[in-house]
């Protein structure tokens, strides 16, 4: 395969569960070659789930990436492609995947068009400004719809979709596709499961609406290029279909537009034309923006990196995969070469690092590689102290790329080991996992003497229970889950006072701070340009040295381990600005220790007079229910303390939007499916912290 970059393209496909992502993936290294047998999900045969939870599912659990190579025009591509999860628990896994990817694939249902989660996905490659392609997959369930599926791409996203593909028929009618760029229509074999396909003149009765796409396609084109525009008003019969290529791949590159495919990857439709339009629409490592981030030693300082394989080297590491032979570090490599033996810098905790084996991937294959170059995604074996988020450098141009943003777990619950012998093999397990997932969580209690694991949902920590006890062999004994709350202040307090004072003989202790609190959230912070850390805002407002400087920072220290342990009932507390005002010293008794007592006194005292509050996590829930059913859903959500904020029809499906607190959720599944004779499914997802009601806040806090 060739290493000119031009010919590299790093995607992933991303989608709502049960939109047919990973049966797409299966389909692509078929044809692509790295599969002589087609896996299926629902089998539990498919390679890219690979994980025996994921085959007992049927569900992807975590990321998992390939090369392939893809010839077309005569021309070999080589794709690095990432197939993500679709449910919410695993969010994370799909926040890191396309923060190292140049595009997307985000594949729809044919029926139900944009889908919850879509739009959660949709966001999350917004953020990372991702350019995408779109296939509305499923063309032959029954209830398929292309111009449904189109316009929900249009009006639930607000995206500019173009159509570069129109169906033959959908549900049980479907048979094949039509090309709008190059007015053809093409018919798949799926005897031969689709490796062959026939191109044919456009059949007599879809000539008409093929004709209202194509002008629609062109028009939408040359809304995205000056020169095709001044063409397609005075020339419009002398408009080529490379010309239209060209100005609808500019267009996407731009995220100005998505082009939209069609097809049925379980019937082997389509799947072909849409690594055409990978190659096609897609970015190679070259067209995206230089990589940016900052200098280590001087953090307001920024730095960029040319995609190229003679600029200082720099990578990122978006996953790390505990293995029996070394953990695998996989990285992106924006800039720079890679021999195997090198040594690299992590700026961000000042670690070496040798790299003692390179891989490219396949699922869980690997193909052994003595040096990569820029724009490729790698698998590494070597690194001991990097995670995922974290740069690799060269040692002499030290560069931090732009960190992951991981939320926060909103649901935890006790695990207490069997045996002596699990406890140890307990905490080596743990740590394998925070490693692995930066959304989970782990913390011993001290006093009570349990572990606490907290993760994204239900679904998560289940995940993560039957890890420890079928794969790292760890007897264990989980608790009930429970909601991970959070506390704040209901006010503000100024100038309360923390006096740290002992005398024993000898040397004593002596810290004095004095601090005012108020409520703030993260969006004031970053108006105010001040920087919130775990949800406390740290302002230093000493003059005069009445603090001396190196006493400050203790303060800090002292204050925000109060935050994390809470005031109230022991849960962490965000959104709260403290301000150090005043304070004194003694010249012999002053240390660091006596400071942060202080600072966690004063903070404590402060919090308590401006007055407490106990947040809870409230989820965003969608369900899709048959109509009949929706007196009983909403009847249960309202039992629920959920509020229902929109709802509305689908065809003969209702979707019903509501915020509910996550506590009232245990189980819901299993509810929802008896309450609608198991036609109803739901999905939900963390929205916000909001502030309990006063009787629940007494009950929780009687329980502890």
């Amino acid at each position: 395969m060739s290493t000119d970059l031009t010919f590299v393209r790093n995607i992933g496909i991303c989608a709502h569960i049960d939109a047919g992502k990973t049966t797409v993936s299966e389909r692509v290294l078929y044809y692509t070659g790295k599969n002589y047998k087609m896996g299926e999900v629902h089998e539990g045969t498919a390679t890219m789930d690979f994980l025996q939870e994921e085959q007992e599912r049927g569900i992807t659990i975590q990321s998992a990436a390939t090369t392939c190579p893809w010839e077309t025009g005569g021309k070999t591509y080589k794709i690095n492609l990432i197939d993500t999860p679709g449910h919410v628990d695993f969010t994370i896994e799909v926040e890191r995947s396309l923060r190292v990817l140049d595009g997307a694939v985000a594949v729809f249902d044919g029926k139900e068009g944009v889908e919850a989660q879509s739009e959660t996905v949709w966001r999350q490659a917004d953020r990372y400004r991702v350019p995408r392609i779109c296939l509305v997959n499923k063309m032959d369930k029954l209830g398929a719809d292309f111009d449904f599926s189109f316009k929900s791409i249009r009006e639930r996203l607000g995206a500019n979709a173009i159509a570069v593909q129109i169906p033959i028929g959908q549900a049980d009618t479907f048979e094949g596709l039509i090309d709008l760029v190059t007015m053809r229509a093409f018919y798949f074999d799926s005897t031969e499961l689709g490796s062959k396909f026939e191109e044919r003149d456009i059949p007599e009765k879809m000539k008409d609406v093929a004709e209202l796409w194509h002008h629609e396609m062109v028009e939408k084109a040359a809304e995205l290029d000056d020169v095709l525009m001044e063409r397609y008003l005075e020339k419009p019969e002398s408009i080529t279909p490379d010309m239209v290529k060209a100005a609808i791949r500019k267009g996407t590159i731009a995220r100005q537009c998505f082009p939209v495919f069609c097809g049925s990857a379980l019937k082997y439709v389509g799947i072909q034309r849409v690594l055409d339009g990978v190659v096609d629409y897609l970015p190679n490592p070259t067209e995206v923006p230089a990589v940016e981030g900052v200098d280590p030693k001087e953090p307001e300082t920024k730095l960029s990196r040319p995609h190229g394989d003679d600029a200082p080297f720099s990578a990122l590491v978006f996953k790390v995969v505990s293995d029996s032979h070394g953990d695998l570090t996989y990285i992106r490599v924006y800039s720079g070469r890679l021999e195997k033996g090198a040594r690299l810098l992590n700026p961000g905790n000042g670690k070496k690092e040798i790299i003692s084996r390179i891989f490219e991937m396949h699922a869980k294959d690997r193909d052994a590689l003595d040096s990569i170059g820029a724009g490729q995604i790698v698998a590494v074996i070597g690194p001991k102290n990097s995670i995922t988020g974290d740069t690799l450098c060269d040692a002499d141009n030290p560069i931090i790329l732009e960190r992951m943003v991981f939320p926060e777990p909103v649901i935890s619950m006790s695990i207490e080991p069997n045996s002596a012998e699990d406890k140890k093999k307990l905490g080596e397990a743990l740590t394998t996992i925070r490693r692995e997932d930066p959304s989970f969580r782990s913390t011993y209690n001290d006093e009570t003497g349990e572990t606490i694991i907290a993760g994204m949902g239900e679904l998560h920590l289940e995940i993560i229970k039957n890890k420890l006890v079928r794969d790292m062999k760890v007897n264990v004994t989980v608790g009930r889950p429970r909601v991970s709350y959070r506390e704040t202040i209901s006010g503000a307090a100024n100038d309360v006072r923390g006096l740290f004072k002992k005398q024993t003989g000898g040397r004593g202790q002596y810290g004095d701070a004095v601090v005012s609190v108020s409520p703030c959230t993260k969006e004031q912070a970053e108006a105010d340009g001040l920087k919130m850390v775990n949800g406390v805002v740290f302002v230093d407002k000493i003059s005069g040295g009445v603090i001396p400087r190196e006493f400050i920072p203790s303060v800090e220290y002292g204050a925000r381990q109060a935050a994390a342990s809470g005031v109230l009932g022991g849960y962490p507390m965000i959104n709260v600005k403290v301000e150090l005002v005043f304070g004194s010293y003694h010249d012999v008794d002053s240390s660091q220790v006596a400071f942060e007592q202080a600072g966690a006194l004063a903070f404590r005292q402060a919090c308590t007079k401006a007055g407490l509050a106990l947040l809870e996590p409230i989820m965003k829930l969608v369900v899709t229910t048959p109509d009949e059913f929706f007196g009983n859903v909403s009847g249960d959500i309202s039992s629920r303390r959920g509020q229902i904020v929109d709802s509305e029809m689908r065809g003969n499906v209702r979707l019903i939007t509501a915020e509910v607190p996550l506590s009232e959720l245990f189980g819901y599944t299993t509810t929802l499916r008896s309450m609608t004779q198991g036609r109803a499914t739901s999905t939900m997802e963390p929205l916000e912290y909001r502030v309990m009601p006063d009787r629940l806040k007494e009950a929780v806090l009687a329980k502890g």
